[in-house]
């Protein structure tokens, strides 16, 4: 991506989600305003045939990977036109086609999985990698501690990224886990292990981009943590548990307005470009929701697809 693709997309993720946020019929989501550099910066050092899963805070990664707005938007809204015809929505949405291998509801519940994706891609002699992007909330279930020896052990083309926006729900991260940084957890292993800041898109970028080149060129696993932030609640659903001057103050370091502010001083940007690119999102975010109100849900008789 250029950088004025980067900002493109992360604009469009806020405006996506926000479109999505003003819908009384949104379901359960949990979405990402604040951590929108992280999936971009991400998305960046992946190539066509690389493969990346996540948890269920799903839909900024899945829009930056490539997965269609209009599919996504379906397949939130449970509508047949979703890439998985509204049957998964944002807790097990998958797109393979884009490299988007999917989601995952439970915490840390896609982490074994992206160790047995690696491992397939290792013994087929692919040279694609499988990336996992997780929150600090699954650092620490047993899941991933485990994967981590196994990936390390068997030199796995899996890099792990935390996106550490410092709460599980409302459990600050100092108050659930023991180790300085995250990142220390892929060093006990002898991982390439970095900590970034995951409010610089371009901080982000180029630590995965060295993530990405370490574990596609045999050298085994990387594990990256990136610091950023959550601005909405943990979910639709959930009360907010942080004062508004706290959620006043998350708002003024936004990643999005950081990325514009250096696009403009480099002369990449100007007001202009700037206006134009939110009005593009907007209008993006908003027909995906007009292609979901067109689609149908589907048909009761397709309860039982695809069930094992």
């Amino acid at each position: 991506m250029t950088p004025v693709e980067m900002l493109r997309t992360m604009m469009l993720i806020r405006a996506f989600e926000d479109a999505l946020a003003r819908r009384r019929d949104h379901g359960f989501q949990l979405l990402s305003t604040g951590e929108e550099a992280v999936a971009v910066g991400l998305a960046t050092a992946l190539r066509d045939g690389d493969q990346l899963l996540t948890g269920g805070r799903s839909i900024g990664p899945a829009l930056a990977r490539g997965v269609a707005p209009e599919r996504l938007m379906a397949e939130l809204l449970g509508r047949t036109a979703g890439m998985n015809r509204g049957r998964a929505g944002r807790g097990h949405l998958s797109d393979p086609a884009a490299g988007f291998f999917g989601a995952h509801a439970v915490v840390g519940g896609n982490i074994s999985i992206a160790a047995g994706v690696a491992l397939a891609r290792q013994m087929d002699h692919d040279s694609g990698i499988v990336a996992v992007l997780f929150g600090d909330g699954a650092c620490g279930e047993g899941a991933l501690h485990e994967t981590l020896n196994m990936a390390a052990l068997w030199k796995l083309p899996l890099v792990f990224i935390c996106n550490n926006n410092q709460l599980s729900v409302s459990t600050a991260r100092s108050d659930a886990l023991a180790v300085g940084q995250l990142s220390d957890l892929g060093a006990t292993f002898g991982m390439w292990a970095r900590t970034v800041d995951g409010l610089d898109v371009c901080a982000v970028a180029d630590a995965a981009t060295q993530a990405v080149q370490h574990a596609r060129s045999g050298q085994g696993p990387a594990f990256l943590e990136c610091v950023s932030i959550r601005m909405r609640s943990h979910s639709t659903t959930a009360r907010e548990t942080r004062s508004r001057a706290e959620l006043v103050e998350l708002h003024t370091r936004c990643p999005i307005r950081r990325y514009a502010a250096v696009l403009m001083e480099r002369g990449d940007l100007d007001a202009q470009q700037h206006e134009r690119l939110s009005l593009e999102a907007t209008i993006r975010a908003d027909g995906a929701l007009g292609i979901a109100d067109a689609s149908p849900y589907p048909d009761v008789e397709e309860v039982m697809l695809h069930v094992g």
